[in-house]
């Protein structure tokens, strides 16, 4: 996979890591509808939630126990993994299991994490903050390619608009690309952070608005999309308020696919 060559790619898996089986499972179930589909496809899954609204949340396993995890993914169903990185001092060991690193929106300027995560040879993921405008992500690519790694890669998953809400400027993925590869993270961005029901300290989400603004950022030329895709989205331990039912999957790839080879031939 080369990504930015022209192709759609798709990053997909359960927001946090919940146990080895179901890790497996959801690699498993979504590698065989981009197969099918003939989709390249990175799993993604994290070993630490590290900004999790609440200090009660489930964060995932940890970094050891996450790698072995990761690790049987990559054995057991043959792709590759992704997973965040949230501190400098992690980067090497889980630059040993996972193919591509990923910065956290929050940590998006974190300059020595980037740098890490560069210097580890391995793909590099920025996510954008919901902070952060467009065009100064470039300073966050520049950063890594100035350690010396060209594999970057931005993702957009929209930016804050007033409290407990996100919207994503479409202009965003076209001035993104003049200076990386971009991927349109299309769960996140119906996310409704700390906007849970009756006080509770959890996101809520808009899910059924993924197809529509997935397919829009396929026809704006994005080169993947990022899904966050569960079985049982109610059960989820992170974000499955904001997350694609699994049965959905392949119908909305579908979708995507066919936008995306409607803006190749015009």
């Amino acid at each position: 996979m080369h990504i930015g060559d022209g192709s759609l790619f798709l990053i997909a898996g359960p927001c946090v890591i919940e146990s080895e089986e179901h890790a497996v499972k959801m690699a498993e179930c979504i590698a065989g509808v981009a197969k099918a589909l003939r989709l390249p496809y990175i799993f993604k899954a994290s070993y630490d939630k590290a900004n999790r609204t609440a200090l009660e949340s489930y964060r995932g396993p940890g970094v050891e126990r996450g790698l072995r995890v990761l690790e049987r993914v990559k054995r057991a169903v043959k792709v590759p993994v992704l997973t965040d990185v949230h501190e400098a001092v992690d980067v090497q060991r889980v630059a040993e299991v996972a193919d591509v690193l990923q910065i956290p929106a929050f940590l998006c300027r974190q300059t020595d994490l980037i740098v890490a995560a560069a210097k580890s040879g391995r793909a590099v993921n920025i996510k954008k903050g919901q902070f952060v405008s467009p065009w100064d992500m470039r300073h966050a690519v520049q950063k890594a390619h100035a350690s010396g790694n060209k594999r970057v890669f931005v993702t957009e998953r929209g930016s804050s608009f007033g409290y407990n809400n996100l919207v994503v400027d479409m202009r965003s993925l076209v001035i993104m690309r003049e200076f990386a590869p971009v991927v349109f993270d299309a769960t996140h961005s119906v996310q409704l952070p700390s906007a849970g029901t009756d006080g509770k300290a959890v996101s809520g989400g808009q899910p059924e608005f993924i197809p529509v603004l997935s397919r829009a950022a396929v026809a704006a030329g994005v080169d993947g999309v990022f899904l966050e895709v569960h079985d049982n989205p109610k059960q989820a331990k992170s974000d499955g308020a904001n997350a694609l039912d699994l049965k959905h999957l392949r119908a909305v790839l579908q979708q995507l696919l066919a936008v995306h080879k409607a803006v190749r031939a015009s």
